[in-house]
């Protein structure tokens, strides 16, 4: 090396830097403090990546601060981890413990996971991810593992030299990236007893030891038993290389969530009102809260007043206007109180409240039978902030026919499968006009082929359906036609996948991320992109496995930009079609503001 700082440093300050994902790494703890082998460093380093290293400590308070900044997590090798945190008593074969590290690294996991974050857990880093997220180990596997006899997984011999084999599972990621055997090193004595139900093993060695685990609910998480930073060479390049590609990945969808505003169309979380729920705090009960719709990045949510359908007399109708005021108000009150969001009315509150930082509530109504028979409800309705309203629900009301009649319209009207108005009634198409006239969304999920044909002849401006899926990947009659999508496209209208499983797949079958991106692929194909959107129906009946909660909306905007989606594609759908909408349907109406 020539000690020469000037030079130096003109030589690293010819060009500006490309961008790299930054990797942290949790430190181990020894006789000095924090040290790492330098081998999970130079991996990164060789991958593309910028590590930086997490030193063990009992401080949490700077774990959020710090994966705010991170690309990705690396959980290195140690000492075993305590059983107390497993519920478990120790039992004399159990190691060396850290309690230094225990506490911080669980969390981190479980923080991460939060995030999306790509994590990668080596040997005891595996274990730990896996613990974090509720599965079980060995505390020593020659003393509780069943199997024998067991090879030696705590081989004296140095980390470069691989010590036996392992099987790798056809179908993982860790087979795309090694095939379906491979040599490895050993070092370790505790061991994955069950991964639960959010992880899967992968890969096993010859006496049943899980070897490798990949997640089950499309998160970036894979761990290895083995030390592949310790092998060098090209055998174990992959799976850094395949990390860093995941976290480059993250950055780039977090990139694009912080410059464009997002917006989910429909939202039911007003329906958990009486569970005694928390929207400021990470509620179990809520697949929508104010952590979830920051970890996945989601700036604005539509809630709506969701009403069954019930009687139709006059005292009927006037408890139903009361009903859908008193979750209105009940909403207000839970946004009022929760310092990181606002009630939002216009597509420029939304981006306002973007640029200061806020997440957007705004409020809606679904089903029309909260306008009973008085037109006059739906100014009063828009002076209160609702920007659309679902004609009707399950079940026929004094708007429109539904797709899907109840028990009474089918035994009222056997004759014509349940229909009773062949489309708009008479007071629907007033509905229509007067929800034209005060600048309120006409909103069509839910509603029989014929009403959705009817009203969308007779709305002066363009009308959304603000949940529904397609119809040729799963037939449901709440899911909409090839030729409705185009009819919808035609009028400038916007269609908004929905990720109930049961509009995305057969009900005796499962549904998952993947086949929510077939219905948006598919929407985006017959109604092309500027007439496709997101309603996720989340604590309604939405959420499927990889799109579970808000927290997890990441993960679609990553399998759509790897569909090869720009980022002007992916604001259109992520509410910029929604909001062009909703901007035509307020700028034609009369002024009430």
């Amino acid at each position: 090396m020539q000690y020469d700082l000037e030079n130096l440093y003109v030589e690293n300050t010819r060009t500006l830097p490309s961008p790299r994902p930054l990797i942290l790494i949790t430190g181990n703890w020894g006789d000095k403090g924090c040290e790492l082998a330098d081998g999970y460093s130079r991996s990164l380093l060789r991958a593309g990546a910028t590590p930086l290293v997490l030193p063990p400590t009992e401080d949490l308070t700077g774990l959020h601060e710090a994966l705010e900044r991170a690309d990705g997590l690396l959980l290195s090798g140690g000492a075993d981890i305590n059983p107390l945190w497993l519920n478990q008593d120790p039992i004399p074969e159990l190691g060396g413990i850290n309690p230094r590290r225990d506490a911080l690294e669980l969390l981190l996991v479980r923080l991460a996971a939060d995030r999306q974050m790509p994590i990668f857990g080596i040997c005891r880093g595996m274990q730990l991810m896996v613990a974090a997220m509720g599965g079980t180990l060995y505390q020593d596997i020659s003393a509780q593992h069943p199997t024998r006899p067991l090879l030696k997984h705590a081989q004296a011999a140095p980390r470069t030299e691989a010590t036996h084999r392992i099987s790798i599972e056809p179908d993982s990621t860790l087979a795309r990236l090694l095939g379906t055997t491979a040599n490895v090193n050993s070092v370790h004595h505790q061991a994955v007893k069950s991964c639960g139900t959010r992880f899967r093993p992968t890969a096993f060695a010859a006496d049943g030891i899980i070897e490798a685990v990949e997640s089950t609910e499309y998160k970036s998480m894979m761990g290895v038993q083995w030390h592949p930073e310790a092998m060098g060479g090209e055998t174990m390049w992959p799976l850094f290389d395949h990390f860093v590609e995941q976290a480059r990945s993250y950055r780039r969808v977090r990139r694009f969530h912080a410059k464009h505003l997002t917006l989910d169309s429909h939202c039911d979380t007003p329906m958990k009102f009486d569970c005694g729920i928390d929207f400021n705090r990470r509620d179990p009960q809520l697949l929508v809260d104010i952590h979830k719709i920051t970890e996945g990045g989601l700036d604005a949510s539509i809630m709506v007043a969701y009403l069954p359908q019930g009687g139709r007399s006059a005292e009927e109708h006037t408890a139903a206007t009361a009903c859908a005021n008193g979750i209105l108000d009940r909403l207000e009150t839970m946004i009022e109180h929760c310092p990181q969001a606002r009630m939002a009315f216009t597509p420029e509150d939304l981006i306002c409240h973007k640029v200061a930082g806020f997440k957007s509530i705004m409020p809606s109504i679904e089903n029309g039978y909260a306008f009973g028979t008085d037109l006059g409800n739906i100014e009063r309705f828009r002076r209160r902030g609702v920007v659309y309203t679902t004609l009707c629900h399950n079940g026929n009301n004094d708007i429109c026919d539904s797709a899907r009649p109840n028990a009474a319209d089918l035994r009222r009207h056997a004759a014509r499968g349940g229909a009773e108005h062949g489309g708009l009634s008479d007071f629907g198409k007033k509905v229509v006009r007067e929800m034209n006239r005060v600048g309120m969304i006409v909103d069509l999920s839910h509603a029989a082929e014929s009403s959705f044909y009817a009203a969308l002849d007779h709305s002066l401006t363009p009308i959304v359906c603000s949940h529904s899926s397609a119809r040729a990947l799963c037939n449901h009659p709440r899911n909409l036609t090839d030729d409705q999508l185009r009819a919808l496209a035609q009028k400038g209208g916007v269609a908004q996948c929905t990720f109930y499983a049961g509009f995305l797949n057969d009900p005796s079958e499962h549904a998952d991320l993947e086949h929510a991106v077939a219905h948006l692929l598919h929407m985006v194909k017959v109604a092309g992109i500027d007439h496709v959107g997101i309603g996720t129906d989340f604590d309604g009946d939405g959420g499927v496995r990889g799109l579970a909660d808000a927290s997890e909306l990441l993960n679609f905007t990553r399998r759509l930009q790897a569909e090869g989606f720009t980022d002007e594609d992916l604001g259109k759908i992520w509410g910029g079609n929604f909001l062009r909408v909703m901007t035509l349907a307020q700028a034609d109406a009369q002024p009430l503001f």
